[in-house]
């Protein structure tokens, strides 16, 4: 039997001890304390100076959810918004679950949903499935979307309220030597007329949205530290039409050391096609091994599909130690945004980038004053007291039961429980920790502890079978 040793929590609320990217040339030493230091956060610039002849700049790197939502809110804000992404037709491993909040919130057409799931299948690791759904009211689903549409969807809205939307990659970025100077940001554009070689550009800003992704560069330009990260791998299956008929509106998640050592294996249904993954941040190696053995947990009822897309890529497991250096801060998965246990990613993404943008239109008045490291701290600030609480439930969830396949059981086992389904779908579905029941969340305790019990029992003794 393996067990996985998983590393402690990184907090949102976490203080930063790297060294600042560009420290003071000229420091003053202190030799003598007399009271103790106390922290503080330099105030919205109030005083910051109006701009002359022009609006506020930003450029946002990175065209996901996080980039487009970030961008479109910039542009409706009055910021001369510039967003520079790669792949315009890019197409990230990504289960591709949205909370039903996010379509009201961000305004989304349902024509880019591929599929409403309204069930679920938790199956463990002795492939006990246990249908999760039942407490769903008429009106609401999960929503499952193809990321290279919903992403273009974000983008191209971005781009009809203002936004200048450049594809090129992003190089690097020359940092300001004063508190006004402007970012130089270097990057390599593809507008079609140097062919595939495209063409060095420049590009001066006054303030940067990082929205790049796990191996984000601009991260690294602001020494904002480094994060243990997942592998996932997915793989695009078309299969016969009388079978997608059972994943119309179902989706299915195996749990088990076969399929992941610490996350889960996955069925979700899209247009025309299922995807099926996993993803692993401790067996990095073994990736395949456990994508197979997705597909074999599977195989009868994806039996004569097709393989048309295979996808890979990093997925960060926790917060970065910086997500913010003066004018420069981090989203998305660039600011390590994805969810333990679930390892749900789109929605805070999308979140986090409309989120900062719209502390830098309210500290700069709608583009017409410079903005500093306190404007963009506000959104940090925001972020952290509304998310901290569901980030770290989540991570207690998945130290608790991904830690064997008895765990891995008890946890099924527990999903059984309509009460658990309905916290869990609520949670979920709104993004807000749900407030239970105390009779109910007494009875679950009980449980809870009682299944526990039952999976220690069952790892002592499948531990002397082994012997």
């Amino acid at each position: 039997m393996t067990f996985v040793a998983f590393k402690p929590f990184t907090g949102l609320r976490r203080s930063s001890v790297l060294p600042c990217p560009n420290p003071n040339p000229n420091p003053t030493t202190i030799t003598t304390l007399s009271k103790p230091l106390v922290k503080f956060h330099v105030s919205a610039a109030r005083t910051s100076p109006k701009l002359s002849n022009r609006n506020l700049r930003v450029a946002v790197i990175g065209g996901g959810p996080a980039g487009g939502a970030a961008a479109e809110t910039l542009a409706k804000g009055g910021i001369e918004t510039f967003l520079i992404e790669r792949k315009l037709d890019n197409c990230k491993p990504c289960g591709g679950a949205i909370p039903l909040c996010m379509v009201g919130e961000f305004d989304l057409p349902l024509d880019i949903i591929d599929r409403r799931v309204t069930k679920m299948k938790m199956i463990s690791p002795s492939n006990i499935a246990v249908d999760i759904g039942q407490t769903l009211k008429p009106h609401e689903y999960i929503g499952m979307v193809r990321r290279e549409v919903l992403d273009a969807y974000l983008r191209d809205r971005a781009k009809d309220n203002g936004a200048n939307v450049i594809n090129g990659l992003f190089l690097k970025m020359d940092m300001p030597t004063t508190w006004d100077d402007p970012f130089v940001l270097h990057y390599t554009e593809y507008d079609g007329k140097q062919g595939a070689v495209g063409s060095k550009s420049t590009l001066e800003v006054d303030a940067v949205i990082g929205a790049d992704g796990a191996n984000s560069r601009v991260a690294k330009a602001i020494n904002a530290g480094d994060y243990d990260y997942a592998i996932a791998f997915q793989e695009r299956i078309k299969i016969p039409d009388d079978k997608m008929v059972y994943y119309e509106n179902l989706a299915e998640m195996y749990v088990g050391d076969d399929v992941s050592p610490d996350f889960y294996g996955w069925v979700f249904p899209k247009c025309d096609h299922v995807a099926v993954g996993t993803g692993t941040v401790t067996h990095k190696s073994d990736i395949k091994k456990f994508q197979l053995a997705t597909r074999n947990r599977a195989k009868d009822k994806i039996l004569g599909g097709k393989i048309i897309r295979v996808e890979a890529h990093p997925i960060p497991e926790h917060p970065r130690p910086r997500r913010l250096s003066g004018r420069v801060a981090l989203v998305g998965d660039a600011a390590g945004y994805v969810t333990k246990c679930s390892g749900e990613g789109i929605y805070f993404a999308a979140k986090s980038g409309r989120m900062c943008a719209e502390a830098i239109v309210e500290g700069s008045q709608n583009g017409k004053k410079m903005v500093d490291e306190g404007d963009l701290r506000k959104y940090l600030e925001k972020w952290d007291k509304t998310y901290w609480p569901t980030y770290k439930v989540l991570d207690v969830l998945q130290k608790v039961f991904y830690r064997s396949n008895p765990a891995r059981e008890a946890f099924v086992e527990m999903c059984a429980d309509k009460y658990v389904q309905k916290m869990t779908f609520d949670s979920y579905l709104y993004k807000t920790v749900a407030p239970g029941n105390p009779l109910e969340d007494l009875k679950l305790a009980v449980n809870t502890i009682g299944s526990l019990v039952r999976a220690n029992a069952l790892r002592k003794e499948m531990e002397r079978l082994n012997v």
